[in-house]
């Protein structure tokens, strides 16, 4: 299967806990850095998720922000420290490649929000993702 995400990050589900609707899903990127996504009982039953599960954490452009540094005060978990690699900006929008230990994001943000936090190759920023965002696929 292709798929128009390109933000695939591999890892290993490290833990899960389920609730009666919703689980949580610990994932160890390859990188080491841990995140956490969000998903139904039902997909960690039909993906046969457990620990030690190999998996792609799948993420859209447009659901990764940026800052220039890490954010205390925010219900936003998933902070992935990483370095702009490559910035392009059209009319109105802008997309920020990120090298993050393990691999690369893309950022589809603003143009304004690309000036305003002076991004261009070697900036350091964190990625910032909610857990609800984060697709799983077994990989």
């Amino acid at each position: 299967m292709t798929l128009s995400i390109r933000n695939q990050l591999p890892g290993t589900v490290t833990a899960v806990t389920a609730g009666e609707a919703m689980a949580s899903v610990k994932v160890r990127l390859a990188g080491g850095q841990d995140i956490t996504a969000a998903i139904t009982a039902d997909a960690v039953k039909e993906l046969g998720l457990a620990a030690g599960s190999a998996v792609k954490a799948l993420v859209k452009s447009t659901e990764v922000a940026l800052a220039t540094g890490p954010v205390d005060g925010i219900s936003i978990r998933n902070q992935l420290a990483g370095t702009v690699t490559d910035v392009s900006t059209g009319g109105a929008m802008g997309s920020v490649r990120v090298t993050v230990e393990g691999g690369d994001l893309t950022a589809a943000i603003t143009k304004d929000a690309v000036e305003d936090l002076g991004l261009s190759a070697g900036t350091s920023v964190v990625a910032l993702i909610k857990a609800t965002e984060i697709s799983l696929a077994s990989a």
